[in-house]
């Protein structure tokens, strides 16, 4: 017998509530994201991921593959393929739920970037009225352009929105601050109080901030016609199993 429906919102508070991610030491859990590659498309892939990073369409440069039929957590790599688990940008919401700042997830989609400036949602799905994470379900439909923003500058990508209330602003901003220095760089657009952020209307007397999404070197993959099989909030896991992608 299989339980109720969970919709992300909840899914989101749970992984959340499990990140003990230090960005100044580098340790903790962080919320991840896995996907399968071909083998033979594995070196193309990591030259992607490395792309992403160096032009900030990436949640982080962190990284951890897996070949066919090892073990990571509980899932085992099939036969052929290549798994490679990413950063979700979630991660940053249990930062702000460890500081005793309540957050509100809003949702994912996708966000027109022009000159390398983030200019406005074009397609959002509220996390409340989902079941499965919207960006999953965006790299699907083909409305992604992130190779164009690593090459040129403009296009789309995938972001994901959250919202607290005004009076914890100066919280907020000293996890921001912690993130400058540390492997967390996906901070798309920080609002100000009781104004749209990149087009999405908030709650009285909160601010919204808007995240590249973990997926989107994923995306990047697969707008170069190569398969790609993900899972987003796959789980926990320790950052210390990761590498940076630039050492690799």
């Amino acid at each position: 017998m299989t339980g109720p429906l969970k919709f992300v919102n909840h899914s989101i508070d749970d992984y959340a509530m499990q990140v003990t991610y230090d960005p100044a030491k580098g340790t903790g859990k962080v919320v991840y994201n896995i996907t399968l590659v071909k083998n033979e498309d594995f070196e193309y892939a990591v030259s992607v991921l490395r792309d992403a990073y160096k032009t900030g369409v990436s949640v982080s440069g962190l990284v951890r593959f897996a070949s066919s039929n090892e073990k990571i957590e509980d899932f085992v790599v099939p036969d052929g393929f290549t798994a490679i688990c990413t950063v979700c940008s979630l991660t940053f919401d249990g930062l702000l739920i460890r500081r005793g700042i309540p957050i509100n997830p809003i949702g994912g989609g996708v966000v027109e970037v022009e000159d390398r400036s983030p200019i406005r949602f074009t397609h959002i799905i509220l996390y409340e009225h989902t079941t499965i994470d919207p960006l999953q379900v965006l790299i699907s439909q083909q409305i992604t352009s992130v190779n164009d923003v690593m090459r040129k500058g403009s296009g789309n990508i995938l972001a994901n929105i959250r919202e607290f209330h005004m009076e914890a602003e100066p919280l907020v901003g000293q996890v921001l601050d912690e993130l400058v220095e540390s492997s967390f760089t996906g901070i798309l657009e920080v609002g100000v109080p009781n104004i749209p952020l990149l087009g999405v209307p908030g709650s009285p007397q909160y601010v919204s901030i808007a995240a590249v999404g973990g997926t989107n070197p994923i995306a990047a993959i697969r707008e170069g016609g190569r398969f790609v099989q993900t899972q987003a909030l796959k789980g926990v896991m320790d950052v210390e199993k990761f590498v940076e992608i630039r050492d690799y």
